[in-house]
């Protein structure tokens, strides 16, 4: 009888290096292929790198987290600024373009009114040669009156106020004063001048206009159709229907004026004067130079209601 000898302890097999005590595939301990509990991620990660931020750097963390939460709270303590609507913005904007628009307008027409008005600086070199002559002989006749009457002032002072040189001035004078007024014929050198008006443009005012001309020119005696021109004279009506001290003037108006021919010429034909005004408003004028114009219309006598002579 064989006394059977003590049991060695069983060695695993090399190829199953796992421990048997391992849980099985079907849940029970031990058992072969079980697969291995799962590590949870907070405990597999190592406490090195949990704590690898250094202080300073958690602390510059949260002094900007309190920084940003302190700008947040100011930016929601502050008002929120208005914005203009849209519409206003437009409106403003169209605003500005029309002022600056009327602003641009008002200079092109205040440059053209200035250039239009220098008439002299546009002037062509024989206007003006013939504006220059007409007022040199315009200062020559003031020199010779003036010369005149120092020498009558002189004859009358040496002759005395009772003596005949006294009568006969006085008479001249009053024949010179017979001519301003319009109360004693006229005649002498001058021109004719015949403003047509086909469209009934021409209106009262451009008649006034020549008449000044010719005076600030020299003419001494005028005559405008059938009514001698008067210190008292007026131009009323409308265009087409001119009345001048109340009586009607029809189309083609004829004017007549005395004095120096080339001169009166001239200053009816200066640029922007009479002559462009009448075209401008669709009219035709003729001047013809003559050295013999009679005005032999005469005003009625008006006798002053107001004014007397004055004692001197």
């Amino acid at each position: 009888m064989t006394v059977p000898g003590p049991e060695r302890p069983r060695q695993p097999e090399a190829s199953d290096p796992r421990p048997s005590s391992g849980p099985a595939t079907d849940g029970t301990p031990g058992a072969p292929g079980a697969a291995e509990p799962a590590v949870p991620e907070a405990e597999s990660t190592p406490a090195s790198t949990r704590d690898s931020t250094p202080p300073a750097t958690q602390e510059s963390a949260q002094e900007s987290a309190q920084e940003s939460a302190q700008e947040s709270a100011q930016e929601s303590a502050q008002p929120p600024t208005a914005k203009p609507p849209a519409g206003r913005s437009t409106g403003i904007r169209v605003a500005v373009a029309a002022l600056c628009a009327l602003l641009g307008f008002a200079l092109v027409v205040q440059v053209q009114r200035t250039v239009s008005g220098d008439s002299l600086a546009t002037a062509r070199p024989d206007d003006l040669v013939q504006i220059l002559d007409g007022l040199q002989r315009r200062e020559d006749e003031l020199n010779a009156e003036v010369a005149a009457l120092q020498d009558t002032l002189s004859r009358l002072r040496s002759s005395g106020a009772s003596s005949a040189e006294a009568l006969a001035e006085a008479q001249r004078q009053a024949e010179a004063l017979g001519i301003l007024t319009g109360s004693v014929p006229a005649t002498g050198p001058g021109l004719s001048i015949v403003i047509d008006d086909p469209e009934h443009r021409v209106p009262p005012e451009v008649l006034l206009d020549a008449i000044q001309e010719l005076r600030n020119a020299g003419a001494e005696a005028f005559q405008v159709g059938s009514v001698r021109i008067g210190v008292d004279s007026a131009f009323t009506g409308s265009a087409g229907a001119v009345k001048l001290d109340g009586t009607p003037l029809t189309a083609p108006y004829a004017v007549h004026a005395i004095g120096d021919p080339p001169t009166l010429a001239a200053a009816l034909a200066i640029p922007g004067g009479v002559l462009d005004t009448v075209r401008r408003a669709g009219g035709t004028m003729q001047v013809s130079q003559s050295d013999h114009v009679t005005i032999d219309v005469l005003r009625p006598p008006r006798t002053p209601i107001y004014a007397r002579p004055a004692d001197g």
